[in-house]
């Protein structure tokens, strides 16, 4: 079966997709960017024009996350909704196991992680050519990414390609922002587009299906930089961030010598990743440098053992000591763990230490860049600066923290208790 006899009408249309989205479901720019506030809807949205491109004919989506783990419960969940809610079912054979949805037209919607580079080579849908690419949670990704992925849209097909980047904003610095943002977009502004181009800026104001306490959870936020960037869906400007001594660099010639490691764990799971790192101090030139640094979802401490070695091998890896159990199972998988000591006001401690030093950044590492970057002071409701960091955009950081603890004692021990900045003194 090539084309569906099956009519959606507009009335149906405009019942279950939000009014802002309308216009954009036939939207055939090459380049196609929706971004904005949590709970805005834009993800459920593509989600519906997935399904509905699909069944029309001629479309065969790559829906892609940066790590593999992440699709099942996310964006492939969203499209198995969308099927549901338009009442598509029938049309729809959903394989969970092998993340492929294929209609009975022949035409598919495939996913992958950017984690397993090879399967993104192999994957060729089973009717035609891949023709639209969605990348979802965008600012995760890295530039050569992208680059990689628009070069997957080529060859014969019925219809236009597009490559599709969907996320939250988060800072200025980061690199969507300067390649498709900088000069052309307004903040004043929802939407731009050019030939080659298209943008849409939407918040949980655009979302006609959310619940009141979903949208007082928005309203209420009262950090200026969450609020700005997660309920008003604006590019962040960052405010008192905590870490300004920092740079990137390629390290891959410059850590040959290195002979001596210092190797950190913090744990965590779903939303909050386990974070081990991998670094060298450089206690003669006070020069931290971060060689590698992962966040690990959803990984039992067996998986999460298997990372760790290949990480570092049998390397001491100090870890938050908050959790002994887990590190008793690292231990009997064959990693060489031990506890963190931390001790009183460990936090703001290590923090003042770091911020000592000069920290070079393997140029690679996404997640450790993007938390250096947004770590930021907590503030009362006048803008003061108070002396406690957000929790937030920390698990590197803190496993970075542990990992340096011995270096601390040797070198600055007796400063401990010393104060940190007045309120508002930053």
């Amino acid at each position: 079966m090539n084309k569906i006899d099956l009519t959606i009408t507009d009335a149906f249309k405009n019942k279950v997709i939000n009014p802002v989205y309308l216009p954009y479901l036939n939207n055939e720019t090459r380049t196609q960017i929706y971004f904005g506030g949590s709970s805005s809807g834009k993800s459920y949205f593509l989600a519906q024009r997935a399904v509905l491109d699909v069944i029309s004919g001629g479309h065969n989506y790559l829906i892609v996350r940066k790590v593999a783990r992440t699709l099942s419960k996310s964006v492939f969940n969203e499209i198995t909704k969308a099927i549901g809610f338009l009442k598509l079912t029938p049309y729809f054979t959903i394989n969970k196991s092998d993340l492929v949805i294929t209609c009975v037209n022949g035409y598919q919607i495939l996913f992958a992680g950017l984690d397993d580079v090879e399967k993104i080579k192999s994957i060729t849908p089973a009717k035609n050519v891949v023709t639209d690419i969605w990348i979802e949670e965008a600012t995760e990704t890295d530039y050569d990414d992208i680059k990689q992925l628009n070069k997957r849209l080529r060859g014969k097909s019925l219809v236009k390609k597009r490559l599709i980047l969907s996320f939250n904003p988060v800072y200025q610095t980061h690199w969507i922002y300067v390649e498709y943002f900088a000069g052309k977009w307004e903040e004043s502004k929802n939407c731009y587009s050019n030939d080659d181009l298209s943008i849409l800026k939407t918040t949980y104001r655009d979302n006609k299906f959310l619940m009141p306490d979903d949208i007082r959870e928005l309203e209420n936020e009262t950090d200026p930089y969450y609020k700005a960037v997660y309920s008003d869906g604006k590019w962040g400007v960052l405010g008192h961030v905590i870490f300004k001594n920092w740079r990137t660099e390629d390290l891959s010639e410059k850590a040959k010598p290195f002979s001596m490691f210092q190797n950190g764990l913090d744990f965590g799971y779903a939303a909050d990743p386990a974070a081990p790192t991998h670094n060298h101090f450089d206690r003669k030139n006070m020069t931290l440098y971060i060689l590698d640094a992962r966040y690990c979802y959803e990984m039992t401490n067996d998986l999460l053992a298997a990372e760790i070695k290949n990480m570092i091998d049998r390397q001491v890896i100090t870890c938050d000591c908050a959790e002994p159990k887990s590190i008793k199972e690292l231990r009997q998988h064959g990693v060489t763990a031990i506890a963190a000591k931390k001790g009183k006001d460990s936090v703001n401690f290590g923090i003042q230490w770091l911020q000592k030093l000069q920290i070079v950044i393997h140029y690679t590492l996404k997640e450790a860049i993007n938390e250096f970057t947004v770590y930021k002071w907590r503030e009362d409701k006048d803008g003061n600066v108070l002396p406690e960091p957000i929790d937030k955009n920390n698990h590197i950081i803190d496993s970075i923290r542990y990992a340096l603890e011995n270096e601390m004692a040797i070198i600055d021990r007796p400063k401990r208790d010393r104060p940190m900045p007045k309120r508002g003194a930053l």
